[in-house]
């Protein structure tokens, strides 16, 4: 089993609040985790599974049923799928405010649930449980670059071989990605329109999203794509990645760009079945682009948020950290360990005038490059310098 490093998070949470919502994709093993941490905690537990009919029965009278474990932990599987859920639970917690009472698993982000957060507000936590990071693969023996070409899901990331995990992710997109994109947003595309959609991301993963091109290659309209993708991001399945903008005065690009939130998914999508396959495929670029961004959004410090740069004139950088409104570190993302870097980034680490700069590769030395730019390897960076950016 790969150790999770949220672990001590999510306990610390369970002796606060009465509530906590493990929040991530399917399959990145929320259930496991939640299990781990109670029996450390000493809880005993009752769990229920929404997509279980059986269990969605159960809770026919939510107030009753859960009245009656005031003691245990309840642990509720795939809770968004049952709103009304939330309400039921307000009276509940309010009638005996003990922590660690509930134990929510979601595979959307709570604001999709609509008044989630007004209801409970003051009585739970969210906390999000991503696929296998850097830091957690390493620790586990697991090499970066099985990391980068599997993606992170626990289960697929230690088969024994390629043709396995390939076989799982198939599945897994078959089953879960295709289906949920319809269950859970009450929508009715076709199977063949879902398809058509997911290949056009994976098309355009590390580019800007342009909507009305999405809407009208799928024939559907702005606000359902807009819909779609909201419900994707709240998903864990892509990203959105901001343009940073405060300089009134130059001329910058202003949406988003998007990421595949798993290279697995991503890698499946392209046909990308092995190493050789990926170090051929036009994909890789972009590919290890938004590897390196995953890593280091899980893993930076929760003071940051993460952007990107770009001028209309094309001076860009991938990434940009900011604390509060200053931007404190640019970051360039090369695939080659021997990077050459060209005028944009000069012009935007002095448009940005941050003092953190880097060029970050797969596997190159430490060195400067220039006296405000380092190049390093995405270990490197994430162990050494990613913490100190405060």
């Amino acid at each position: 089993m790969i150790d999770r490093f949220i672990e001590k998070e999510l306990t610390d949470l369970l002796k606060q609040f009465p509530a906590v919502t493990i929040l991530g994709a399917r399959q990145t093993g929320k259930t496991t985790l939640a299990r781990k941490v109670l029996k450390k905690l000493g809880n005993k537990a009752v769990y229920y599974d929404l997509e279980k009919l059986s269990d969605r029965r159960k809770l026919n009278d939510i107030e009753t049923t859960l009245g009656n474990y005031q003691n245990k932990c309840v642990i509720i599987d795939e809770a968004q799928t049952m709103p009304e859920l939330f309400s039921a639970l307000r009276p509940l917690i309010d009638e005996k405010r003990k922590a660690g009472r509930f134990l929510l698993l979601g595979s959307v982000s709570p604001h999709l649930v609509k008044g989630v957060s007004e209801t409970l507000a003051g009585r739970i936590a969210h906390i999000e449980l991503s696929t296998i990071n850097l830091k957690e693969a390493l620790k586990s023996k697991i090499t970066q670059n099985q990391l980068w070409l599997r993606g992170g899901y626990p289960e697929a990331l230690q088969l024994k071989t390629n043709a396995n995990w390939y076989k799982w992710i198939e599945n897994y997109y078959r089953n879960f990605i295709e289906r949920d994109v319809n269950f859970l947003m009450g929508e009715t595309l076709s199977p063949s329109t879902v398809n058509k959609l997911w290949t056009m991301l994976s098309g355009i993963n590390g580019n800007i999203v342009v909507y009305d091109v999405i809407a009208r290659s799928l024939g559907i309209s702005r606000p359902t794509t807009l819909k779609y993708m909201d419900f994707l991001e709240g998903a864990c399945l892509v990203h959105r990645l901001q343009p940073w903008f405060n300089n009134i005065n130059k001329r910058l690009v202003k949406a988003p760009k998007i990421y595949f939130r798993d290279t697995g998914v991503l890698h499946y999508l392209n046909g990308v079945s092995s190493w050789e396959d990926l170090q051929n495929d036009i994909c890789i670029g972009a590919s290890w682009e938004g590897f390196v961004i995953e890593q280091i959004k899980q893993l930076m410090p929760a003071t940051l948020s993460a952007y990107f740069y770009r001028t209309h004139h094309g001076a860009e950088a991938d990434l940009v950290l900011v604390k509060g409104n200053k931007p404190i570190a640019c970051i360039e993302i090369k695939l080659n360990n021997a990077p050459h870097l060209t005028r944009g980034w000069h012009e935007v680490v002095t448009d940005l005038k941050t003092e953190n700069n880097f060029v970050i590769t797969p596997n190159s030395d430490t060195y400067w490059h220039d006296q405000k730019t380092m190049v390093c390897s995405l270990s490197n960076f994430i162990k050494i310098h990613l913490s100190l950016l405060k």
